[in-house]
């Protein structure tokens, strides 16, 4: 529904559309074209043997780095050898160190030659739960029985039961803060309609359920997958301490005040504007016994409604703000915010056209100016919508590749499709809007209310005979929802905008299915972080974040295993610095005589650059001011000597720029 202007206002509206859409387009270019990079699901952008590698000897440990914070636990990778026995310790370590996301697990020594599988599963800072699979050999590839087909995070008959209950919890916050805020702002008299009230407090227990539902179920959705374990308060407990529980839980508080709201607007507010409807016209606005003083107190409750319901609204909306894509990635500060608007007015539009849906299909008495009013509301929801939206699409989408090449990027061009459909359907309710304002009230004037009808068939008198009694009720029942029909059909424009509204509310169900899906879909800059940063020749730098590789190395002599950590910060073309750690098979600080370093870009014949780092600490080598001059794939050449005799040089290429 759009707002009703004069003709000449709307004449200029018309003629502005093509330049707004030309500076939409152009707004959508720009923010496209000059994205930076960030990431809401977390992706694995290197590992440690890479996927499909083939070593030597066996690595003393297995390292997973990725693109944003996850929670793990000491399950959450596995090492599995060819024969399907965990072949790690289970001890997982936390390699983590300021911008960069990286842990590990320590395996057991001695392994043999074979194909090993790494399973891990993690739980990405956007609540989702995330999870893959690659495989390395040592010494040669081998024959594996390891099978994880099924084993997704998140899936099975849980993840199926959770995601009705997501879907459950955004319908039913969108009908309750929609329905409401029509009530407030459009259609006052409506609160005290029993339709709307059961819509409204329908909204609510949904909500509650599908809440309560996410809340028991998170542990095996994340975990196990056995909903048993919907009862384990171990689980629940360690749910709680999470940001996800977190946020379930100040939803649940939240919706305990909105039970009070509720209470109020279809108590005290609802018997107000019943009362007001009753008086006559000239004592509702005269200043006659308690009109002018009625009405003032009825303008207070509604105004401590609105400021009241829409704090609220607001907190509810920031439980998934706050847990959610926008709390991960870039601009947090102002992707937050921005969700919340976009959730409201999201809300305000679906919701509120749900509740005139029912007042039009059930409540034959609805003042036209109620209409016009939420003609007016939905303009403005549609704006914050359309701006809100184009921000969180750069943000997340970041590039036309992305846009056209990623799931994300798929459905976001079908949900911009739906809201294309959704607007021009609500231009066809603006005409039957404008009819019906424009359309004179003698035309319906056998309109009454329900109540009328209700009061004519409470005037029968009822027989002693119950079989006679019952007989009547059905006549007066059948009579009476003859009646109804008639009234509601009356007005041959309220029945064109019924359809139309109709049909939007049933375009507004699947896109709101198609939001749900969108949030649970991996964003399109992840999704190209996560292909190109995974590949088993190169260690891809993910930008703005320093790069780190692990080199294991073999001298030949005495104590002349390890593995070098490297560390390249922040991993662009300019300055960087580097650090070079050294670990020996079980893990600990092995404090060599001797590391250096050398760059090297092959296509521009560039190099070796060398380097001498200082020692630190046992272990531990640094370097300041590394200059790499242009971007492209370096090779890193680092040589290791163990002894006066015993020496070896491993290499590793990496993105730059």
């Amino acid at each position: 529904m759009t707002a009703t202007a004069p003709s000449t206002a709307r004449v200029r509206a018309t003629a502005l559309l093509p330049r707004l859409a030309l500076v939409l387009a152009a707004l959508l270019a720009t923010l496209f074209t000059a994205a930076t990079p960030a990431s809401a699901h977390a992706a694995l952008t290197a590992s440690d043997p890479k996927d499909g590698a083939v070593v030597a000897t066996a690595p003393a440990q297995v390292n997973l780095s990725f693109s944003e914070q996850v929670a793990m636990g000491g399950d959450s990778i596995r090492v599995l050898d060819p024969q399907g026995k965990r072949v790690d310790t289970g001890e997982l370590r936390d390699l983590c160190s300021g911008s960069i996301i990286r842990y590990g697990t320590a395996l057991h020594t001695g392994l043999p030659n074979g194909t090993y599988t790494v399973a891990w599963q993690a739980v990405s800072a956007d609540s989702h739960p995330v999870s893959g699979a690659f495989t390395f050999s040592i010494g040669a590839p081998s024959q594996t029985s390891v099978s994880l087909a099924g084993q997704e995070a998140g899936g099975g008959p849980v993840g199926v039961v959770y995601d009705i209950a997501r879907y459950a919890a955004y319908g039913g916050f969108a009908v309750l803060v929609g329905a409401s805020a029509f009530l407030l702002l459009c259609w006052r008299r409506g609160a005290a309609e029993r339709p709307l009230q059961k819509l409204v407090v329908g909204a609510w227990v949904t909500l509650t359920v599908a809440t309560l539902a996410m809340l028991l179920l998170r542990t095996p959705y994340t975990g196990s997958g056995n909903f048993a374990d919907a009862f384990d308060l171990g689980g629940l407990r360690a749910v709680l301490e999470t940001k996800t529980g977190a946020s379930l839980v100040s939803r649940l508080l939240l919706l305990g005040a909105a039970a009070l709201f509720i209470a109020v607007l279809f108590g005290a507010y609802a018997r107000s504007q019943s009362a007001a409807a009753g008086r006559p016209k000239a004592a509702r606005s005269s200043g006659g016994p308690n009109g002018a003083d009625t009405a003032k107190d009825t303008n207070d409750l509604a105004f401590g409604l609105g400021i009241g319901g829409g704090v609220v609204a607001a907190g509810i909306a920031a439980t998934w703000a706050l847990s959610e894509h926008a709390s991960t990635g870039i601009q947090t500060g102002i992707a937050m915010p921005v969700d919340i608007l976009h959730l409201l007015a999201v809300a305000t539009w679906l919701g509120g056209l749900t509740a005139l849906l029912v007042a039009l299909h059930k409540v034959p008495g609805i003042e036209r100016e109620a209409v016009q009013r939420f003609s007016r509301v939905a303009f403005i929801s549609v704006l914050v919508l359309t701006v809100t939206g184009v921000y969180q699409s750069w943000r997340q989408v970041g590039s036309w590749s992305a846009l056209t090449g990623t799931s994300y990027g798929q459905l976001l061009l079908v949900k911009v499709g739906l809201v294309a459909v959704l607007v021009t359907i609500a231009y066809v309710s603006r005409t039957w809007t404008t009819r019906l304002a424009e359309t004179p009230a003698g035309k319906s004037a056998k309109v009454v209310s329900q109540r009328d009808v209700s009061r004519e068939t409470e005037s029968v008198t009822v027989p002693a005979d119950p079989k006679r009694a019952a007989q009547l009720a059905r006549q007066r029942a059948a009579r009476a929802n003859a009646r109804e029909k008639q009234v509601r059909d009356a007005d041959s424009d309220r029945v064109g905008l019924r359809r139309s509204v109709l049909a939007e509310a049933a375009v507004a169900v699947v896109l709101l299915a198609v939001t749900t899906i969108l949030t649970s879909t991996e964003p399109g800059r992840t999704a190209e972080l996560e292909a190109g940063g995974t590949s088993a020749d190169t260690s891809t730098a993910v930008p703005d974040r320093a790069v780190k590789i692990s080199l294991p190395f073999d001298t030949g002599g005495p104590a002349g295993k390890g593995t070098i950590r490297l560390e390249l910060d922040p991993g662009r073309v300019g300055a960087n610095a580097v650090h070079l750690w050294a670990d020996s098979p079980d893990g600990q600080p092995l404090d060599l005589p001797e590391v250096k370093v050398a760059f090297t870009l092959p296509t521009k014949d560039i190099g070796p650059l060398p380097l001498a780092p200082e020692r630190a600490a046992p272990g531990h080598w640094s370097a300041t001011g590394v200059q790499l001059p242009l971007a492209g794939e370096w090779r890193i050449d680092v040589t290791v000597r163990t002894s006066d005799i015993d020496q070896t040089t491993v290499q590793k290429n990496v993105k730059i720029g």
